[in-house]
């Protein structure tokens, strides 16, 4: 495929730009952390929105209190025409008890799709009946509308984990549309096997975490991520001729600099980096 993802400094609010239908045009809108609208295919689709307080209420006096560094960009309820919903695993930054109950109630329609491997916790935190979440493992395929494709990727948090029938318990998402492929990785490290499962569906676009990794946080169970060169090297071996940098700016005790990803933008001449902002929208124009 060819095109180029290009940025579109809009005003107003997030809210405003979600008010119009999500039509024909490819384009992706940052929610924060690893949080994105993406209009693809006629659909809109939201991945891993992080909307509340949820994780500052669980962890207010601790030695990491989760306060935002960012305000939510939008309400949940404000999160509208939404077809389909993906969390890639079970954190509560990607699939928050705060942000899907009034998503959801939002979008009657909608339907969660989420890792086989936390059913219980998709239907607690989701509110919703078992009909309306489609449950997936890496390498199984949803065909989400005609035209639309998902494929689910294994992603390691800093580990690769199962539970006992085998289901992967973070998962990546390949979105892929006739004119455009976007993978987003989940949250991931660097693990053998990974360049080759993705670069066989020569994705587009790759949407990474860029926070990294460090001892004193995995020790206290905070797991970490790729760190931006890992992100900008993966992007590289998979064939993706763009990166989105994100999982940055939210939490001050696991965040990397915006001018680091920038100044990283500046030197890298494949693949093309970018770096996930508000009141940005990464538009899909064909060439």
């Amino acid at each position: 495929m060819t095109g180029r993802l290009r940025e579109r400094r809009f005003n107003g609010s997030l809210a405003e730009q979600l008010a119009k239908p999500s039509g024909s045009a490819e384009r992706l809108l940052w929610l924060g952390q690893a949080g994105f609208v993406v209009d693809i295919a006629g659909c809109r689709v939201v991945i891993d929105p992080y909307l509340s307080d949820s994780l500052a209420e669980k962890y207010r006096g601790t030695q990491y209190p989760h306060q935002r560094m960012m305000p939510p960009p939008i309400e949940p309820t404000g999160l509208i025409g939404v077809d389909y919903v993906l969390c890639t695993h079970a954190h509560t930054d990607h699939m928050d008890p705060g942000t899907l109950p009034g998503l959801f109630a939002a979008n009657p329609s909608a339907r969660l799709v989420a890792p086989r491997a936390v059913r219980s916790a998709a239907l607690e935190r989701s509110g919703l009946s078992e009909e309306r979440i489609l449950l997936v493992n890496a390498g199984e395929t949803l065909d989400l509308a005609e035209g639309l494709r998902l494929v689910a990727t294994r992603s390691a948090h800093e580990t690769l984990e199962q539970d006992n029938s085998g289901n992967h318990r973070f998962l990546g998402f390949m979105l892929e549309s006739p004119h455009v492929k976007i993978w987003h990785s989940g949250d991931t490290i660097p693990f053998d096997g990974l360049v080759e499962e993705v670069k066989a569906m020569q994705p587009d676009i790759a949407l990474m975490p860029v926070n990294g990794r460090r001892p004193e946080l995995s020790s206290r169970g905070v797991p970490g991520n790729l760190t931006l060169p890992e992100a900008v090297d993966l992007s590289s071996a998979i064939g993706a001729g763009t990166i989105v940098a994100h999982h940055y700016g939210l939490f001050d005790f696991n965040t990397i600099g915006p001018e680091l990803i920038d100044s990283v933008a500046r030197s890298t001449v494949f693949p093309r980096l970018l770096r996930a902002r508000e009141a940005i929208a990464l538009e899909w124009a064909a060439s």
